[in-house]
């Protein structure tokens, strides 16, 4: 292992082989079922992982923000989508990157939407989200707005990609069985979408869908072209919780030092307050609350029942779980921890740069820059 003691704390450290062997779960799962994969990279925001995630810069890939299109787009990824619905006001921004080469995917659900898209010009391609589990945006597929929806864009001279949906519900759905029901729903619902679109003669080539959850889970993909996930490339703690991962799959994680003990309280005080971790608590719904973390020595392996239960900005506390039996470890000013964290997006995004424990166990840690923004 890596020596850390030069590190500055907090910090993030990217475990190569844990993030090596996530990637290459879901490229296999791909396979499996027989469709593209287009990893989102809104969870790595760094050109070096990306270049894990794909064979190449034509592989499709999956950005949030505009920033994440620019900078990919700039490091030679030519298929993107840009899986949140656009805004006309970004639509000047759409086409400047895409004059770049890259041919940018936009999404809507509205009318609005499409006329603007077809007023901008310039022909940007668009898939038409649909919303399979109540979660966030789309049109349910029996929606009577799809056709006429489609029919703008056609008609407006804008190559029309196809449909993509998001079960994001499944974030809550503990266990395979569950998670599977959740991707059929999904499956079914941007497949009846595109049956009604290609009914009405209008092309239907791209049918995406994707989480984490469902990825994982599903059992048949039938009529789907493609999935996507993010947060399968570092896993965090709510995907341990629903049993889509162990704990031991978590590739980042918070380096931290403690800074003071109250033994009378049962705390453990360290640098790594919700600067460093986020504010998340995605596991306070779960069954299992796991704080704002989970507590493991410096060589990554977990200690039982410690959590960080509490975060000031820049102080963490770490204490035993309420209601084990365990002891507080002694754990002097100067100790060296790592922290796993509730939701990796969420966490690594107070961070600039990840430091690098290689997967050839090398004693050199590279820093891959992060980057950040809209």
């Amino acid at each position: 292992m890596p020596n850390f003691d030069t590190l500055p704390t907090p910090c993030l450290l990217l475990d190569e082989a844990r993030m090596t062997r996530n990637v290459d779960r879901l490229s296999d799962r791909a396979r499996e079922l027989g469709v593209t994969l287009r990893p989102h990279l809104k969870t790595c925001k760094n050109v070096e992982v990306a270049h894990r995630l794909t064979e190449s810069s034509n592989a499709p890939v999956t950005v949030s923000t505009l920033a994440e299109a620019e900078v990919f787009a700039d490091a030679g990824f030519t298929d993107i989508l840009y899986a949140v619905g656009i805004a006309p006001q970004k639509l000047a921004q759409v086409l400047d990157i895409r004059s770049r080469g890259c041919d940018l995917m936009v999404i809507l659900d509205s009318t609005a939407q499409a006329e603007a898209v077809v007023a901008a010009g310039g022909g940007i391609p668009v898939l038409i989200e649909i919303d399979s589990d109540g979660h966030r945006g789309g049109l349910v597929p029996d929606d009577p707005a799809l056709v006429p929806i489609a029919r703008i864009l056609h008609d407006g001279g804008i190559p029309l990609r196809g449909v993509m949906t998001h079960a994001g519900e499944s974030y809550g759905a503990s266990g395979r069985d569950a998670q599977a029901e959740f991707a059929e729903t999904e499956r079914a619902a941007v497949v009846q979408a595109a049956e009604r679109l290609r009914a009405a003669g209008l092309p239907c080539p791209i049918v995406s869908v994707g989480s984490t959850p469902t990825t994982h889970a599903a059992r048949d993909l039938t009529g789907v072209t493609e999935m996507r996930a993010g947060v399968y490339v570092f896993f965090d703690l709510v995907m341990a919780g629903i049993g889509v991962c162990d704990p031991d799959d978590i590739a980042i994680s918070v380096l931290t030092t403690v800074i003071g003990q109250k033994p009378e309280r049962g705390w453990t005080i360290v640098d790594a307050g919700w600067m460093a971790m986020s504010r998340d608590r995605g596991t306070a719904a779960q069954a299992v609350d796991q704080g704002y973390g989970l507590v493991c020595n410096e060589a990554g392996e977990i200690l039982p029942d410690l959590i960080l239960s509490s975060a000031n900005q820049e102080h963490g506390i770490i204490s035993v779980r309420e209601g084990s039996g365990a002891a507080m470890p002694d754990l002097p000013p100067g100790t060296r921890l790592r922290i796993l964290p509730n939701h990796a997006c969420a966490t690594a995004a107070q961070h600039d740069r990840y430091h690098v424990i290689p997967a050839d166990g090398g004693p050199e840690m590279p820093v891959w820059k992060r980057f950040s923004g809209w």
